[in-house]
């Protein structure tokens, strides 16, 4: 029971660094006298350290465990996000920056460590933990603004420190544990076997967009809604359901998609929900509000736990999941850091968010042809290390 409370809690702490950024935006701008494209540069700097430094994760993982990786990621997470809160704008950057490096440690041992602990139910731990990823996320999200109203975006920025120190306690008893499983060997030939093979890009491609839809509207969400007539408040908890939303899609969706032979089915419904939530965004923003988010959130809770579920179904062990994991979500996540960038950089340059919000349609439209090519059925071969 140790083992999934603390698998539980350390899921928790993959997104609240992350969303709990958006909801305070407004406020962290106008302290520090920020653009709006620096403003998408706080998020852009911790999603560019998701996929520059993802590639650590094997490192760590082939001298240290799995298991001791993670407790090394959580301690890295808490952290970053004290420093973040800690100052100005150099601090605000560099904490961002230790944040995203720690949750890219653990973005890519997550799926090796549920391989690990879980072989024979890959689908419900794999649900779970996106699950809770999503719930992170939609608390940080609604809880931020009420933080900072009483005690400031610094107090608030930071407070996601609390609860990665208490998954860190959790967790520890597997961190310490002496019979610490590594990696198995291969060294560097694993990742040329990977790239050798066309379904390995297509899933990097899936990752990488299906993030890239999902950071944009993580970052901006509430500002566009604030821009449209909301007030702050409920500009967060309409990010908070569009996070909740992602729930129901991560619980089900891997259940479901696991036992099938093709993940195409739901990588094709999940791409057309997130398309009818952007769509309610860009022309009924306050029109409705809780159905678009609702839509885009189910949308991209199941969009993450399907790129999630194929890395794990796509090789054969916990080292094949670790280092397909880390070429997946390094790519991914260098592509996905260019959306809330260029979404304040094309909102700055337009005045609106039509051209923006027209952007995000598009790359729902490209994420959707290359989800198709990621989850084609490939037979996978153990044998021969990498099974993909």
């Amino acid at each position: 029971m140790l083992l999934i409370a603390g698998f539980v809690l350390a899921s928790l702490n993959l997104r609240p660094a992350l969303a709990g950024v958006s909801p305070l935006l407004s406020e962290i701008m106008r302290d520090l006298g920020l653009a709006p494209a620096g403003g998408g540069a706080i998020t852009t700097v911790m999603v560019i350290c998701l996929g520059l430094l993802a590639p650590v994760a094997p490192v760590l993982a082939t001298r240290l465990g799995l298991d001791r990786t993670l407790l090394i990621g959580l301690l890295i997470l808490a952290a970053g996000v004290a420093l973040r809160g800690a100052g100005g704008i150099l601090t605000l950057y560099a904490g961002s920056a230790v944040a995203g490096t720690a949750i890219a440690i653990m973005n890519v041992v997550m799926p090796g460590v549920v391989k690990q602990h879980f072989p024979d139910r890959i689908g419900l731990f794999t649900g779970i933990y996106v699950s809770g990823l999503a719930t992170g996320a939609a608390s940080a999200s609604a809880l931020m603004v009420p933080i900072e109203e009483r005690y400031g975006w610094r107090t608030a920025a930071g407070s996601v420190a609390v609860l990665a120190l208490a998954a860190a306690v959790l967790w520890a008893p597997q961190g310490f544990n002496r019979h610490v499983r590594r990696r198995d060997g291969g060294g560097q030939r694993p990742y040329a076997m990977l790239l050798r093979r066309r379904v390995t890009w297509y899933v990097m491609g899936f990752m990488g967009l299906q993030s890239l839809t999902f950071y944009i509207m993580l970052a901006w969400l509430p500002t566009i809604f604030r821009d449209a007539g909301l007030p702050a408040d409920q500009a967060g908890y309409l990010l908070a359901l569009t996070n909740l939303s992602q729930i129901a899609a991560t619980l089900t969706v891997p259940l479901h998609a696991g036992r099938a032979r093709s993940q195409v089915p739901h990588i094709v419904a999940a791409a057309l929900l997130s398309v009818v939530g952007y769509l309610g965004v860009l022309f009924a923003p306050i029109t409705f509000p809780w159905l678009w988010m609702i839509a885009l959130g189910v949308g991209q809770g199941a969009s993450i736990a399907l790129a999630l579920l194929i890395i794990a179904l796509r090789a054969p062990d916990p080292a094949s999941v670790t280092a397909l994991s880390a070429v997946a979500q390094s790519s991914g996540y260098l592509l996905a850091a260019l959306g809330p960038f260029l979404i304040g950089l094309l909102h700055q340059l337009s005045g609106g968010w039509t051209l923006p919000l027209v952007t995000g349609l598009l790359a729902c439209g490209v994420q959707l042809v290359i989800g198709v090519l990621a989850g084609r059925p490939v037979p996978l071969r153990v044998g021969g290390g990498m099974g993909i």
